[in-house]
């Protein structure tokens, strides 16, 4: 019997342990914190082994293959070590796709890929039985334990796409690239960049990539290496004879000999960002043979993601507007972009290496006050407090909407866009957002 070890007693972590016990491994799950009660009680009923608080290296290091939550860095020691004795370590995408025949949708970038994802599966789920997991809603490896879907919709990040070897989605989509997450990467930019591009690694000519043609990041990837998918771009500038661009206020899609159009108002989503997300989904569903008809219904009707340019309440006329999602500059770069009033912007927490002079222009013409909501602000305070007349450092995000209140007047925005990542305050991005809204509502 093979042994299967599964660190981190997560979402993916759990769902693994249940598709290894289904295919006849030998199961351990360790983690170093504490396993949340209901993935426990999933463990005890299932008869899997398990520990929390503690990684036992004996029960460890005898393992066949290991699956790595994506939270997991790739240089802890532990890691290092089974890679040194030659043990795979992989992630549950990897894992999990091994035991599918599934049509695979894989969607990654910088940002988008939450929306482009959700959107892709609301326009295939009209006429295709889809699934949808990934760095999004449930286990990919558990709804493979159910076997209940021909077609999977994949958000996938860079962590996750690090832990792969032989996946290989039908159809790869990359939404954009920017620098996020260096951290992880050494800090090198082209080590984030190739990461992204994994998604495509083990595609042949019957496969496709879907990307933004206005990326000069994935420009310059594609020109510089062998990608042997066929390549569908999207633009809003470029005129493109096979994928999808603008044409008079249009979305024109031209795959093969079919031609589909849409006008761009008729978008459920604004923002020239869902633009582009709205192109690469519309891409996916034509190459799933998603009738015409359908891509415009479903265009017009999706309703957007939680803590993504969510409209929260208007008060005195003023909007408060949570994209606690943003947690990086390009993120909030769209964010501040679709700003059509004066903003107070609400900004800061973990700095993953960020370049916040990409921004001086759009805080310039935009913005009318800057409120920082994090432990460590310099850099912010840095670079813009020579551009706005007001900027104030506030400690909890209660503080923080009191202090927007006070300071937008009628027809201003609040805009929660942290260009940041949310650990130093908050549990997560959705923590920050759910807290957001908990103080406008108490205002």
């Amino acid at each position: 019997m093979k042994r299967l070890v599964v660190l981190g007693g997560g979402e993916s972590g759990v769902g693994t342990a249940l598709l290894g016990k289904q295919k006849g491994y030998g199961v351990f799950v360790s983690d170093k914190g504490i396993i949340k009660d209901k993935y426990k009680n999933v463990l005890l009923e299932t008869e899997i082994e398990w520990e929390d608080q503690k990684h036992t290296e004996a029960k460890i290091l005898n393992a066949d293959v290991v699956m790595k939550s994506p939270g997991i860095p790739d240089n802890v020691p532990l890691v290092l070590k089974l890679k040194k004795m030659g043990v795979p370590v992989i992630s549950e995408i990897e894992f999990a796709a091994q035991f599918t025949e599934a049509t695979i949708v894989g969607i990654t970038g910088s940002n988008g890929k939450t929306t482009t994802t959700l959107l892709t599966h609301h326009l295939l789920k009209e006429e295709l039985n889809v699934g949808i997991a990934g760095n999004i809603g449930d286990s990919f490896a558990e709804l493979v334990v159910e076997g209940k879907f021909d077609n999977y919709v994949l958000e996938l990040s860079s962590f996750q796409l690090d832990g792969i070897q032989n996946f290989k989605p039908h159809i790869a989509v990359i939404t954009n690239i920017s620098e996020d997450h260096l951290d992880r990467y050494e800090y090198q930019y082209e080590n984030y960049i190739a990461s992204k591009f994994r998604i495509t690694k083990n595609q042949t000519a019957d496969d496709y990539l879907i990307y933004d043609a206005d990326d000069k990041e994935i420009e310059k990837y594609l020109s510089e290496h062998d990608v042997k998918a066929t390549l569908i771009p999207f633009s809003l500038t470029k005129k493109i004879k096979q994928g999808v661009c603008l044409d008079n206020d249009n979305i024109k899609l031209t795959i093969k000999e079919e031609i589909i159009t849409m006008p761009v108002k008729n978008l459920a989503l604004e923002g020239k960002h869902n633009v582009k997300n709205a192109m690469a989904s519309a891409a996916v569903a034509n190459l799933l043979k998603i009738r015409k008809a359908t891509i415009r219904e479903s265009l017009a009707s999706f309703q957007g993601v939680e803590h993504r340019l969510e409209n929260v309440l208007k008060i005195q006329n003023v909007q408060y507007i949570n994209d606690s999602k943003a947690t990086n500059i390009n993120a909030t770069f769209y964010a501040l972009d679709s700003m059509r009033s004066p903003t107070v912007w609400i900004v800061g927490g973990v700095d993953k290496g960020n370049d916040y002079t990409e921004l001086l222009s759009l805080v310039n013409e935009k913005v009318k006050a800057v409120i920082c909501l994090g432990s460590d602000n310099k850099k912010i305070k840095h670079v813009f407090e020579n551009t706005v007349e007001t900027l104030v450092e506030t400690e909890s995000m209660a503080e923080a909407v009191k202090m927007a209140y006070h300071l937008a007047e009628k027809g201003d925005n609040v805009l929660l866009s942290p260009a940041c990542a949310s650990f130093d305050l908050f549990e997560n991005y959705e923590d920050r957002g759910r807290q957001f809204k908990e103080a406008i509502r108490s205002l």
